[in-house]
């Protein structure tokens, strides 16, 4: 079980750091999207945004859903992280 526990841990830092990687790429406009390794990077990672997109809608050209996504990533994180203490 702890071993459950910690990998999933893990894969939740590796995975909020992907987001915070794929948001700050996004405020260089010359980036194109369809070429290795950014279109990875799309891949992965757009899944899970797209669902914050549905709630949040971008407001004046500002995405915020990306904020929202990586805040209930750490929280999980935070929640997962704090399991095998208990175990």
């Amino acid at each position: 079980m702890y071993l459950l526990i910690t990998t999933l841990a893990t894969f939740i830092q590796i995975y909020t750091a992907l987001l915070i990687i794929r948001v700050l790429l996004t405020w260089f406009p010359t980036i194109n999207w369809y070429n290795q390794p950014f279109s990875a990077l799309s891949q992965i990672t757009d899944p899970y945004l797209d669902l914050f997109r549905r709630i949040i809608p971008p407001l004046g050209g500002m995405d915020f859903s990306p904020m929202l996504a990586i805040i209930l990533l750490q929280f999980v994180g935070g929640l997962i992280g704090g399991l095998p203490a208990y175990t």
